[in-house]
């Protein structure tokens, strides 16, 4: 019996076709800031505060990952330049989307005399579970997986019947990256809830970032559809050290900078 695949297409309006990768994308954003907000009205901030921040942030995070990926493909886009738009089939970077994010963010924060700390570290674990949840376009869309394995291999997982069907394409069966990286940051969202409390402001967007980058390292690897650098070195990969490194750098030299007998946290209360 042939399997059929999940319709990458939720809904057709006539011309217009709502993909679910782009239902999922959304649902992740919204969720996430939904999480962020009740943080955000627990320190004081104004509610618009947050959604300026987030509404701005994600527009250029979409627009750089775009780029991102575009950049380090070009030689496919360079000959398909109709093709660059059209996200909805695919083709985002997710450390393109950061960095636009963040960068954007940085410059918010500063027009509006907010903490950028503060900020990052409010909206950390709400985006942890965006990816999480964005993760699974990818599988919608049958991308962003590993290498050829065994139905056996998927079986053995123990996942659900649906996604080792949704993991046979053209009569191959693949491993589902998409789900390991999924279920790493469900795991780091849980993790940096119950951690910030106990860290000093800027800390948790530093572990963030920590924490994601070594999960990405290890399941990049396993991915047969990364960006590459060279013939045999991947870009997330390098990306993910760079971020490792930097991170440990900066929580070093805050702990170092302010007084290390008390510590500050998202809230802005000092502890000793």
């Amino acid at each position: 019996m042939e399997l059929l695949s999940i319709d990458p297409v939720a809904i057709q309006l006539g011309p217009l076709a709502i993909r679910w990768y782009g239902i999922i994308i959304a649902s992740g954003i919204l969720i996430g800031y939904l999480i962020s907000q009740k943080t955000a009205k627990k320190v004081g901030l104004k509610e618009d505060t947050l959604i300026d921040l987030i509404i701005w942030s994600v527009i250029m995070a979409i627009i750089c990952a775009r780029i991102y990926y575009v950049a380090f493909e070009w030689g496919y886009y360079s000959q398909h330049l109709s093709e660059i738009p059209l996200i909805m089939n695919g083709g985002i970077a997710i450390h393109g989307g950061l960095i636009g994010a963040f960068l954007t963010g940085f410059i918010l924060c500063r027009i509006k005399h907010l903490s950028f700390f503060q900020i990052v570290d409010i909206v950390a674990p709400g985006i942890i579970l965006a990816q999480a949840i964005g993760r699974w376009g990818n599988f919608i869309n049958q991308e962003a997986h590993g290498g050829p394995v065994s139905r056996v291999f998927l079986e053995n997982l123990h996942i659900p019947e649906f996604i080792i069907n949704q993991m046979q394409i053209d009569g191959v069966y693949y491993q589902p990256t998409f789900l390991y990286e999924s279920i790493w940051n469900l795991i780091g969202f849980v993790l940096l809830l119950l951690l910030r409390p106990h860290l000093k402001m800027g800390e948790t967007f530093f572990s963030y970032l920590i924490y994601y980058s070594i999960g990405r390292y290890f399941i990049e690897g396993l991915r047969t559809d990364s960006l590459m650098l060279t013939e045999y070195l991947r870009i997330a990969q390098v990306i993910s050290i760079i971020i490792i490194i930097i991170s440990i750098i900066c929580i070093i030299y805050r702990r170092i900078k302010y007084n290390p007998a008390k510590f500050r946290d998202v809230e802005g209360y000092y502890h000793n």
